[in-house]
């Protein structure tokens, strides 16, 4: 044999594995145990945050409605301040007249 096949067997020589000793395999499941209980934290924390975010588009669109509400209200309450508006209000919807007014009802062209 040549010293070329000699260095090429002691490289080739495989190196004896390593065992794990009981305190490394515990710390080891102990990691992994925490870095499951963290992943979870963090996934229900996506879920909260979703579901706030989906309830927050619904109470902002609720809030659109009543601000439109709001608004139309606002404006009813100002035209019923007016005499002139009240006085026409009640008798185009509740028929009421002056003294000595008459209504008289038209048929309708529906019919």
């Amino acid at each position: 044999m040549t010293q070329q096949t000699v260095r090429r067997k002691v490289v080739k020589r495989k190196k004896p594995k390593r065992t794990l000793r009981p305190l490394t395999k515990l710390l080891c499941i102990a990691v992994i145990l925490f870095s499951g209980w963290l992943i979870y934290g963090v996934v229900e924390e996506i879920g909260t945050t979703i579901a706030l975010q989906k309830q927050l588009k619904e109470v902002k669109v609720k809030l659109e409605t009543v601000k439109d509400e709001n608004e139309y209200l606002v404006s009813q309450r100002d035209k019923l301040a007016d005499p002139n508006y009240v006085q026409s209000y009640a008798r185009g919807n509740y028929m009421m007249t002056k003294d000595g007014e008459k209504i008289y009802y038209l048929p309708s062209k529906d019919k």
